[in-house]
């Protein structure tokens, strides 16, 4: 058995964006357990994300740290990487996963929508990677960025936002080029994981799940082990995005 990568993440240093909750906090509590040192962004969720640092921090001490910013304020994005680098010494994952998601249908889209879809999912995403870069090349660390299946079949009445994560997956493969040899850059592309906060119905959720090939919906732990994959498990693996989706990009 190959246990080359047995605590490869031990004394590693992940950065997480919006990690306070749902697939963020499911991305810090599996780095977490495989020895990673964890800096949990928030924006809103103090609450949230303090007591899931304290919670790391139970589990094995001065291993997590929180980290306030507003992605959508650029002058913010170093402070974070300096957050993560000050704290535990260096930098070897960023995970690229705060994203804002809501409808607007055509004829609806303000310019404020533009910039706040297209701030979380694009640009904020850009500019830390951009300001993380350095300390990524030092540890020849990676790149995670949270992608979509409807970035490449748009959701309806999403515009801004399949647009965006369209954007996503090009930059994945353009910052690949970019910082290779020294930083790996992949992405995933959930399907149906979590629904969305504000309810679904469950005639449309059906729907969904019937779309998939393996006819049920996926969880966070899915998204987990793929985000670990490409972490540890794959050294030459770069600009490539893998859906989790249970089939469902297959089965249109």
């Amino acid at each position: 058995m190959d246990t080359s990568n047995v605590n490869a993440l031990a004394g590693r240093s992940v950065l997480i964006t919006g990690a306070a909750r749902r697939i963020g906090a499911a991305l810090a509590r599996g780095f977490h357990a495989e020895g990673a040192n964890v800096c949990i962004h928030f924006h809103h969720s103090a609450g949230a994300a303090e007591q899931l640092r304290d919670e790391l921090n139970a589990l094995r001490a001065d291993s997590a740290v929180c980290a306030a910013a507003d992605l959508l304020d650029l002058e913010a994005l170093s402070g974070l990487v300096n957050r993560a680098t000050s704290a535990f010494g260096r930098l070897d994952v960023l995970i690229n996963n705060a994203s804002t998601f809501y409808p607007t249908p055509l004829g609806t889209v303000t310019a404020r929508h533009w910039d706040d879809l297209m701030g979380t999912n694009l640009r904020a995403p850009l500019f830390l990677s951009q300001a993380a870069a350095p300390a990524l090349q030092q540890t020849r660390g990676s790149i995670l960025n949270m992608i979509d299946i409807h970035a490449q079949r748009p959701l309806p009445q999403h515009p801004v936002y399949s647009s965006a994560k369209a954007g996503l997956i090009m930059l994945t493969r353009s910052l690949a080029r970019e910082l290779g040899p020294d930083v790996r850059v992949n992405g995933i592309a959930p399907g149906p994981i979590l629904w969305p906060e504000g309810g679904l119905d469950e005639a449309v959720k059906q729907e969904i799940i019937d779309k998939t090939l393996l006819k049920r919906s996926g969880s966070p732990a899915d998204i987990v082990r793929a985000a670990l994959f490409f972490a540890k498990d794959a050294p030459f693996v770069t600009g490539q995005i893998l859906a989790i989706d249970g089939g469902r990009s297959v089965g249109w």
